[in-house]
């Protein structure tokens, strides 16, 4: 018999101390219910990686929904039931617990939501994603810290292996093949040789999934540290095709997401700036069958659709000497993360200074006066107004003006002239 492994120093050593005093708490308090609680998934897979995790997903063997409101009431935090998969999800300050009943599940047909029924720990941890993912620790005073590894996931973690646990894993839910190639790419890992021929077998299982589940996918790869890994492997692959078959990922696409990152640091870029540069090559109607695919909300609809018109004026971008004027004529509408991801994308050096004198400057350009200032002039209220206050930021901007004096002198000049 194989020696326990205990994580309790680890437990201690990579948790915060208010999160490792509640799993403590609850741990006991599961107990007093004649109930075991366990840490699963991801969280356990980080500790023996000694990478730091404030996301907790615990399972019981009970009631799941009952201990997860005695928990709200110990943190106060916000408490989200999903009474269907027997599930509940507690947030209070910067932390986020998943608690779940000890489960099995079945899928009617590929791609399809689980149907959900109690279950033993043993076929919990089997129905998971990877023997990465499928270890559980014992929180239950008398065995706290204590490691379940049913699967090998221990020495998969040692070897750098991404593992399935059965041959149906990627039939029954192919977004498993988007997360195999996250987790490959952010640990640094591989997937494992028979599970690399599951993957490429079952590529074309993606189109059994909705596009809201695979849109969720393709959000939590943008939010890796380097998700251009990703796509390069998905490309490799021909995982990426799936998506839309005329995108594509080289090192071209990386070094603009590597651009996209410093112009966006400290904070990581928006999703929407990712994906725009991502899809900034595709046709008007490649975008559109995208965004029906992806179930694309409008706004981000919106700035793939602007980032391909966008596109199609780089050729006047680039005119050496061009007017800021223009320039805002151009891109004045807009979205910003399509103007961005059309600079970055850019091969025109003076196209990308043109759109960088945008971005940082003429937007925010305006005339010192205002309509009240031009009715105070004798203007008649109205669409007259509405036209010199716009000739008066064009003159600002192209430097035929630069003060509030300058202004009232060039519109008493168009008055005077009829213009």
């Amino acid at each position: 018999m194989s020696e326990t492994v205990n994580l309790a120093d680890k437990i201690k050593e990579c948790l915060p101390a208010e999160l490792v005093r509640l799993i403590e708490a609850i741990g006991a308090m599961a107990a007093h219910q004649d109930q075991h609680l366990y840490l699963v998934g991801g969280a356990v897979r980080d500790l023996l990686l000694e990478r730091e995790t404030f996301d907790l997903d615990l399972a019981v063997d009970g009631d799941a929904i009952t201990l997860a409101q005695l928990l709200a009431n110990i943190t106060q935090g916000r408490l989200t039931v999903h009474t269907r998969f027997k599930t509940a999800n507690l947030r209070w300050k910067e932390w986020r617990t998943d608690l779940t009943a000890i489960r099995s599940e079945t899928y009617d047909q590929p791609g399809a939501l689980p149907r959900v029924k109690p279950g033993s720990l043993a076929g919990d941890l089997f129905r998971r994603d990877f023997t990465i993912n499928a270890m559980a620790v014992q929180l239950s005073p008398g065995h706290y810290g204590d490691l379940v590894d049913l699967y090998g996931g221990l020495e998969d973690l040692e070897r750098g292996f991404i593992r399935v646990l059965h041959e149906k894993s990627f039939t029954d839910d192919a977004t498993r093949i988007w997360r195999a190639l996250r987790y490959e790419q952010r640990l640094g890992f591989q997937i494992e040789p028979e599970t690399l021929g599951l993957l490429n077998r079952d590529i074309a299982m993606l189109d059994t999934i909705s596009g809201d589940r695979i849109r969720h996918e393709l959000e939590l790869v943008l939010k890796e540290s380097y998700p251009e890994k990703v796509f390069l492997r998905a490309d490799e692959l021909q995982v990426l095709p799936r998506l839309q078959p005329g995108l594509k990922c080289d090192s071209g696409l990386s070094e603009r997401f590597e651009q996209a990152r410093q112009i966006s640091s400290p904070t990581p870029p928006p999703f929407s700036l990712y994906l725009a540069l991502l899809t900034c090559n595709l046709t008007a109607d490649q975008v559109e069958q995208l965004i029906v695919h992806l179930k694309l909300p409008r706004s981000l609809s919106q700035i793939l659709r602007d980032s391909c018109r966008l596109n199609t004026e780089i050729a006047s971008l680039a005119t050496p000497s061009l007017k800021p004027s223009r320039i805002y004529e151009v891109l004045h509408g807009y979205s910003p993360s399509a103007i961005t991801a059309t600079s970055l994308a850019a091969d025109s050096p003076e196209a990308s200074r043109n759109i960088h004198q945008y971005l940082t400057r003429l937007r925010y350009i305006k005339p010192a006066l205002t309509g009240e200032d031009l009715k105070s002039m004798g203007l008649v209220p109205g669409s007259r107004i509405s036209e010199i206050l716009k000739r008066l930021r064009v003159a600002r901007m192209d430097g035929e003006v630069s003060n509030r004096q300058e202004e009232e002198r060039l519109v008493r000049e168009w008055l005077r002239k009829g213009a």
